[in-house]
Order: structure tokens, then sequence, then C-alpha cells
């Protein structure tokens, strides 16, 4: 549990200080809305880019993995899509709902988290996953860009679908940082250090931003968050170690990886692509926390668990 609080404990300090901040009004009523925009159209971009531009392709193949970790995020986001779509009957909410269950937060805490347990062959397995979540926020921006424009024609539909992939910052990043890896060309040295400025920034500023967020008094289900919660600690982890472990067979390092990467807590982008459409983020701000702060536990009981099987 040492190790899990020492990752956890900064990203629950942040969303503090912004909730703080927000209460005590230091940092202005526009502060969530503006803080958002530098994150969504600048600091996470740079991270994802930076973060893409720094891995190779070879490193990032290991099928079983990747089809034990994709697998179990399809199934707990498809669960959520459909069961939120039968109750709501809205498909952009649906898919917010859906990728709230299933985005791990690899970047931040699973890099971090996965070589403290496993050491450094933990590194590459969290850097997979990363790039998975990357497809999972594609996949949600689909049905969210079709959810929002159903009252147009299905031509209209697939061309703004197509505009929206290749011009959301968030998806464009990863995408033009690995075909800059392809080259295997080093970064002029003044726009590295540019880029890792800026992606430094995210993380912290996005976790505020959420924090500033959680004070609005918009009426919300929370019986929505706890469930989303829920599948994203406890059932997508059974689901990872179910198809890694007695499926597949995995070796023991990738089925740990597979399970500790599965538990990880909610991660800033779904609030983020939440606020990219403007749409509301007050569940999505409510999972953070409560994966955040639930994480502490169910990652210390799966961590114990694996290393006592």
């Amino acid at each position: 549990m040492p190790y899990v609080f020492n990752v956890v404990l900064p990203v629950f300090a942040l969303i503090l200080v912004g909730y703080i901040c927000g209460k005590s009004g230091k940092l202005g009523e526009s502060a969530s809305t503006e803080l958002n925009r530098f994150v969504v159209w600048l600091a996470l971009p740079a991270q994802l880019f930076n973060f893409a531009a720094n891995s190779t392709w070879q490193s990032l193949w290991q099928p079983g993995f990747i089809l034990a970790f994709a697998v179990s995020c399809l199934l707990v986001y498809f669960l959520t899509f459909f069961i939120t779509w039968y109750r709501k009957r809205d498909l952009a909410l649906a898919s917010f709902a859906g990728l709230s269950a299933s985005y791990s937060n690899t970047g931040y805490m699973g890099i971090p988290l996965c070589i403290l347990a496993l050491g450094q062959d933990g590194f590459a397995p969290a850097v997979i996953a990363t790039f998975v979540v990357f497809g999972m926020f594609a996949l949600a921006t689909v049905f969210i860009e079709i959810g929002t424009l159903a009252h147009k024609k299905s031509h209209e539909i697939v061309w703004s679908v197509i505009k929206s992939l290749c011009s959301n910052p968030l998806l464009v990043a990863p995408v033009a940082g690995l075909l800059w890896s392809s080259t295997h060309l080093p970064l002029y040295d003044p726009l590295q250090q540019f880029i890792s400025f800026l992606a430094a920034a995210a993380s912290p500023c996005a976790l505020v931003s959420i924090g500033l967020f959680l004070i609005q008094k918009r009426k919300t289900d929370r019986s929505d968050a706890w469930g989303l919660s829920f599948a994203k600690l406890i059932v997508q982890p059974i689901i990872a170690w179910v198809i890694a472990g007695p499926i597949l067979n995995l070796p023991v390092l990738w089925v740990n990886a597979v399970v500790i990467l599965s538990a990880l807590p909610t991660g800033t982008g779904p609030f983020m692509l939440a606020q990219y459409y403007n749409a509301d983020g007050r569940t999505i701000s409510r999972v953070v926390l409560l994966t955040t702060v639930g994480s502490l536990l169910t990652l210390s009981l799966f961590l114990w668990w694996n290393s006592a099987v």
C-alpha cells in the first residue's frame, strides 16, 4: 500500500487544491474554463505528442497483452455504453459514460506504478496500454460526433466525424508523434524543450481544473458516478485478469501488468473531451475523484493478491 499511496496522493492533492481555490474564489469565476482551454489545446496535445514521439513500434508489439487489455476496455466501454443509452437515449452521453468507466490513467499513474511494482520491465506494458487508451479515445469521439449530429443526413455525419477526428488536437497529437517516431529523426533540442515544458503542465493543470469543476452546483445523479467507478475499479481488472491469465495464459509479468493497468483510476481524458465538446463534465469529474481515492484500496488489494499468487 505505501507505494500505491505515494502515487495516488499527488493526484488527489491537485484535485483538492483546485477545489479549495474554487471555493475561495482565488482563481476567479472563469478559471475552470480558461484552464481547460489551455490543457485541451496546448498542454495535453504536447504531452501526447511527446509520449508518442519517444516510443518505437517494435516495443509496442505484444499481441497477447494488447488483446487482454483492449478487450477488457472494450467490454466495459460497451457494457456501460448500452446501459446508459438504454436509460438516457443519448448517444453522446452514453459514450462519455463508457469512456469514464474504461479509460485508465496510464500515463500519469500507470507508468510509475508499474515500475514500482514490477521493476523496469513494467515500463513496456504501461506504454502499450497508453496507446490502447488513445484508441479508446478515438472510438468515443466517433460516437460523440454521431450523437451530436443525429439530425443530419448520413453522408454529412460521416464527413463531420472525419473532420472532427482530423482536427481534434487530442487525437492528432499522438498520431503525429508516432509518425515522427517512425522517421527515427531527433527533435531539434529547443523544440523538444518547448514541447516538454508544455507537456509537464498537462496533468497538474487538468487535475486542478477538475477540482475547480467539482464546486459547480449543477444537479447530477450521483449513483451514475458510483456505478461507473465500480465498473472501472472492480469489473475491468477482473475481466482483464480472466483474459490474460486463464484464457491466454500470458507470462506472470504481463498478467500482473494488465491487472494493475486495468485497475487504475479514470484519467482526465474523458473530462477534457467533455470540455472540448462543451458537455456536462460533472459526473465525469466525480468519477475521476472517486476512482482516484478508491484505487488506493483496490490497487493495494490487487497488488497483494498478485504477489500472493
